[in-house]
Order: C-alpha cells, then sequence, then structure tokens
C-alpha cells in the first residue's frame, strides 16, 4: 500500500495524513473536515477505507443509501519457524488444505523467509475453529513436533467481503475496493486496482454523476460479483472433495500426473493454483474445469479410486508443487 501510495504522490497526489472526521455536503458538492486541516469542498470524494476502517461510518451519514457489504471473519497467523525449518518441513510450497472441519472452506501455509503465514477462510472464524484446525494431523504432521497451536508471533480475525451492495456511488461520491465490491476470497488489492482503474475512466472521461457511474462504473463492479457468485459455486462443490476420500485421491493423483509429465498442459494444477491464489477470475477457472480431455482423465481416476486400482497411498503432509 505504501509503494502505490508513494507512486501516487510522486505523480501529483497531494497526501494528508489526518483523520477524517466529518464529511457532508455544501451547495451540492461534498465537504471534508480533517483534523488540523480547514473544511474544503471538493467535485469528488472516493472512499476506499477497508471493510474493517471505522471510517465507513461517515459515509454511512450520507444522504444516499449506502451499506456495508455482508463480511465474515477469517484468521491469519504468523509463525515464526526459522529456514531451517521452513526448508525441512514444508519447503518452498504452499500447502492447502481442504478438511472435513465444518465452518472452514479451506485454508493455506505460505513459508515466507523465517516466517510461515497460515490463513483460514470460511464462515465466522473463531478460536474453536483455529484450535481445530492447528491440532489437525494434516496440519501436525506440516510443522516441528515441538511448535505448540498457541505459539504464535502475530494473529489477526479480520472481516473479508463477501457480498458487495448495489448503492455504492451517487453524485460525487463513490466506493472503491473493499468497503465496495471485492474478489471473493481473493486479494484486496486486486479488486482495488480494478475498480479504481474503472472509477478513475469514468470520473476523467466522462464524469462524476450518479447516472455517470452507473454507466460506465456500474458494469465493472456488476461483472464481479457475477464472477464471485460463480466462485460461491465452485467452493461449494469443495463440499464434496472434504467428504468423499475417493475424489481427493483422484485429485491428488491427477496432479501428480501432470508434475510428472513433460507435457505442459497441467489442468488440474491450473485450476488449483488458480483457485487458491486468485491469478484468474473464476470464470476462466469453471471454463477451464470443462475441457473434455481433462474431464475424461479425471473421471478415469475417479473409477481408478473408486474400485481400488491405484495402489500408491499419500501420507499426510506430501505435497505437489503446481508449478
Amino acid at each position: 500500500d505504501g509503494f502505490l501510495l508513494n507512486l501516487a504522490c510522486e505523480k501529483g497526489a497531494i497526501q494528508k495524513k489526518s483523520r477524517v472526521e466529518e464529511i457532508r455536503w455544501e451547495n451540492g458538492k461534498p465537504v471534508i473536515r480533517a483534523r488540523g486541516y480547514p473544511e474544503q469542498s471538493y467535485d469528488l470524494v472516493v472512499g476506499c477505507v477497508g471493510i474493517n476502517s471505522p471510517g465507513l461510518k461517515l459515509f454511512q451519514n450520507l444522504r444516499f443509501p449506502f451499506q456495508k457489504p455482508d463480511t465474515t471473519k477469517t484468521c491469519i497467523l504468523e509463525i515464526q519457524l526459522g529456514h531451517e525449518k521452513i526448508q525441512k518441513y514444508l519447503g518452498n510450497s504452499m500447502h492447502v488444505f481442504l478438511l472435513d472441519i465444518p465452518r472452514l472452506e479451506f485454508a493455506a501455509i505460505i513459508p515466507k523467509g523465517e516466517y510461515v503465514t497460515i490463513c483460514m477462510l470460511g464462515r465466522d472464524v473463531d478460536q474453536e475453529l483455529v484450535n481445530r484446525f492447528m491440532t489437525s494431523p494434516e496440519v501436525r504432521n506440516c510443522l516441528p513436533l515441538e511448535w505448540e497451536p498457541d505459539l504464535w508471533a502475530c494473529r489477526c480475525l479480520p472481516k473479508i467481503n463477501i457480498k458487495g451492495r448495489k448503492h455504492i456511488f451517487s453524485d460525487r461520491i463513490v466506493m472503491v475496493g473493499d468497503c465496495g465490491i471485492s474478489r471473493l476470497y481473493k486479494d484486496g488489492i486486486g479488486a482495488a486496482y480494478r475498480t479504481a482503474k474503472a472509477c478513475a475512466v469514468t470520473a476523467i472521461f466522462h464524469g462524476v454523476s450518479r447516472s455517470d457511474f452507473q454507466k460506465y462504473y456500474w458494469p465493472m463492479c456488476k461483472f464481479m460479483e457475477i464472477d464471485n457468485n460463480i466462485g460461491k459455486v465452485m467452493f461449494k462443490s469443495g463440499f464434496f472433495f472434504r467428504k468423499m476420500a475417493f475424489l481427493r485421491q483422484a485429485m491428488i493423483q491427477t496432479v501428480f500426473k501432470e508434475q510428472k509429465s513433460k507435457n505442459k498442459t497441467r489442468t488440474m494444477s491450473t485450476l488449483l493454483w488458480n483457485m487458491f491464489t486468485g491469478s484468474a477470475s473464476y470464470r476462466d477457472i469453471f471454463l477451464c474445469s470443462l475441457k473434455p480431455a481433462f474431464i475424461f482423465s479425471f473421471s478415469v481416476e475417479m473409477l481408478k479410486a473408486i474400485f481400488g486400482l491405484r495402489r500408491e497411498i499419500y501420507p499426510a503432509g506430501k505435497a505437489a508443487n503446481l508449478k
């Protein structure tokens, strides 16, 4: 965030490091009162305050029907293991977990230098869910035996945007990023970039009225919401993989075959990577899963798993690099 802010300032933006205490209307324009500065009116006010910021209340008090997006609580843990232990137990791979734990959609353990980042996404993640995940055999097999679940260096339980609202703009005021519409379970900065770009194009080349934002800004937001709905369906399908062992076995076997093959077509690996990192839209991920060759090969692996024709056993903690 700081890097991007410095780039904007180099291009001529003026940064005022002060808390905004009030936003109100005067003579048809929004007026901002910030601590330590005189009141000033603006042609356009853009809200990019984040979903966890108390600054959202400033916009809820204005004369347009803005409502906070629907949210759910997630969990991010930072664990300091040291480079040597990380290489021994985790290597340089991101480990994704699809466990049969209620309210948990998926979780990931990501090595980062001396630290390990653990991300948990689901429905209202709380301490009970965190403890159940951290003490599961699959997770324990990826961490040193002497490590205890409460030995984390940093922890936060932030809220994330899971469904935006329609009323995120009016005359001379517009919301972008997490406080408006974001990507489901994905990077907030990517959603902020897309919505901010559409907002800037609208304001500079068309206008700052409600009708302008409705015509030129809202289509980007609507596309993102439609894509999120596709993502929700795909994450719901994860329920079957968590419950049915033969599906998990077929998925893992497909990934291992792709990694061993010299063929550059690695559909399952690409699907999993994009699904859990946000490198592609949910629409593109879904269309990729409909390739006839992929459906055939995955169906073959499912049949082998169902009828016990696959002898390989993959122990907990063994991972495939999704290259």
